[in-house]
């Protein structure tokens, strides 16, 4: 069994389905041993019950799951429940719970901790929200991640939860944070500009190999400061897709003979307002 999405939809909820029955009876079949990949989408109400109505039962049954390579927990579309409403909990004691988890994705970040955030074999983290509260940005940065390769984190505005600034982002890219990091997501900010121009000098891009600083609200301002920076030159890709710059900032891009991706320009509405992609 390579892959699994477990689903409890309204009408199930409604009938009295949930996520802890549908956990048990996957733990209680054969094909368990040989699960690599989970993926746990609407647990029925999502936008007012948080996976606490179910963290037990999973944490319990993980030995049950002892090939789980990839853990998915709130993959749902919007007609399920849009990303600003997920309700969460603190989730790593399921990281803990599963030893030989290389991969582990959040999505939605309402009541989200990550607290203490520490992983042995963890190489993927990624949290995908219309805004990503500090408190959460301050446990990855105390975290204790030694085989993390990559990190995508969907910062977001403030009326979604993002309540930081650009110094709770700073710890993020001090180089030795995660020794065998290749991948840093800054991405989907309303603060865009601040942190590119933070990261062109950051001793962590002597490290990666990507850098995305995609789907927020980056202009020319934020543009100028990546293009002018040695470091950024000397990375393998920079992903800027969704972005804000002038047709001339994106030519100068293109023919800077870097990897860069520019594509989907965004244009700011009529009271110079730019959003990024993902919010609500």
């Amino acid at each position: 069994m390579q892959e699994v999405k477990l689903v409890v939809n309204y009408d199930d909820y409604e009938e009295g389905i949930r996520m802890e029955t549908l956990l048990q009876d996957l733990a209680a079949n054969p094909e368990a041993a040989t699960l690599e990949s989970l993926i746990i989408g609407d647990w029925g109400q999502a936008y007012e019950n948080s996976p606490q109505e179910f963290k037990d039962t999973l944490i319990e049954l993980a030995p049950s799951f002892p090939a789980l390579k990839q853990l998915f927990i709130g993959d749902m579309e919007s007609e399920e429940c849009e990303v600003s409403w997920i309700v969460q909990t603190n989730l790593a004691p399921i990281l803990q719970a599963f030893p030989n988890l290389t991969s582990f994705v959040i999505q939605g970040s309402s009541g989200l901790e990550l607290e203490p955030l520490q992983h042995s074999k963890l190489e993927e983290l990624m949290i995908i929200c219309g805004g990503l509260p500090k408190k959460v940005l301050h446990s990855i940065a105390a975290a204790e991640l030694p085989e993390l390769r990559k990190l995508e984190l969907y910062l977001g505005v403030e009326d979604y939860g993002f309540d930081g600034s650009l110094e709770d982002v700073l710890p993020l890219i001090e180089k030795g944070r995660f020794p065998k990091l290749e991948y840093l997501g800054l991405k989907n900010s309303e603060i865009q500009d601040e942190i590119a121009k933070a990261v062109v000098d950051a001793p962590i891009l002597d490290q990666i190999q990507v850098l995305d600083l995609s789907e927020g609200t980056l202009s020319d301002e934020g543009a100028e400061a990546l293009l002018a920076s040695e470091k950024v030159k000397q990375l393998k890709h920079l992903n800027l897709s969704y972005h804000f710059m002038t047709d001339e900032m994106m030519e100068r891009f293109n023919q800077s003979g870097m990897s860069v991706d520019v594509s989907d320009q965004q244009e700011s509405d009529e009271d110079d307002w730019r959003f990024p992609m993902l919010t609500e």
